[in-house]
């Protein structure tokens, strides 16, 4: 592993460290991003959605404010344990997003060049974190997201007595929602020049893609058995179905 590498990966294992403990991380994102109303939870926020990196969070958040007629005061893309914590302890509404854990490593191994461990390591954190908050959040599969999310506003309505316009997971409504993702695409990319940015973007690339097929090796490492087993056991307690096979 070179220093670069390795420098990237101790990063990442600190922010998927840090983020899972409110008391550390909130102080920290709130003096960093003060000034990102919709980034971090408030007392005012209306609904959170959060899920780890690369969980169809962009999806989620684009397809929810299409829905509604009104402007509405949500926080997400933390991808922090500590923004779910205290969205749960503060009643705020929260809809979680939960992405099959091999298929969450594999694309964080691709966007951020960590190993196979740091990967499932983090996924694994995150899940852990807010298990014991489960009874006071919403969860949304990663298929749901991406199939019929409206089911999922549908419950959050249900759950917190809410009325928020629920989104028609039509061909056409889909379509806008990815070319809206491909315009915050374009804002991101704006600016940079470094080539490797295409393997960042909200929605499948082919480059992204190629990349994954090289990584599966190592994400099936027999030393790996025992990350993949409790990744796949928390998965099954929030979607209540286990893991898809890959």
């Amino acid at each position: 592993m070179s220093f670069e590498q390795r420098r990237r990966e101790l990063a990442y294992r600190a922010r998927y460290l840090l983020n899972a403990y409110p008391a550390v991380y909130m102080p920290i994102a709130r003096a960093r991003h003060g000034g990102r109303p919709d980034y971090l939870v408030r007392r005012d926020t209306e609904l959170v959605i959060e899920g780890a990196a690369r969980s169809g969070n962009t999806f989620a958040v684009l397809a929810f404010a299409s829905a509604q007629e009104r402007p509405v005061r949500t926080a997400h893309h933390t991808h922090a344990p500590a923004q779910v914590l205290t969205a749960a302890r503060w009643g705020i509404p929260t809809l979680v997003l939960v992405r099959p854990p091999l298929d969450s490593a594999l694309a964080h191994m691709a966007l951020r060049g960590v190993t196979a461990g740091a990967a499932l390591s983090a996924w694994i954190r995150f899940h852990r974190r807010i298990l014991p908050a489960r009874d006071r959040f919403e969860v949304a599969s990663f298929a749901e997201v991406t199939g019929d999310f409206g089911a999922a506003v549908a419950r959050v309505n249900a759950r917190f007595g809410t009325s928020f316009g629920v989104f028609e997971h039509t061909p056409e409504n889909e379509a806008a929602v990815f070319a809206a993702i491909e315009r915050r695409n374009r804002e991101l990319r704006a600016g940079r020049r470094e080539p490797e940015r295409d393997l960042i973007l909200a929605r499948p690339t082919a480059e992204r893609s190629a990349l994954k097929d090289r990584l599966r090796e190592q994400l099936d490492a027999p030393g790996l058995a025992g990350h993949r087993a409790e990744a796949a056991g928390l998965y099954g307690r929030f979607v209540g179905e286990p893991a898809p096979v890959r």
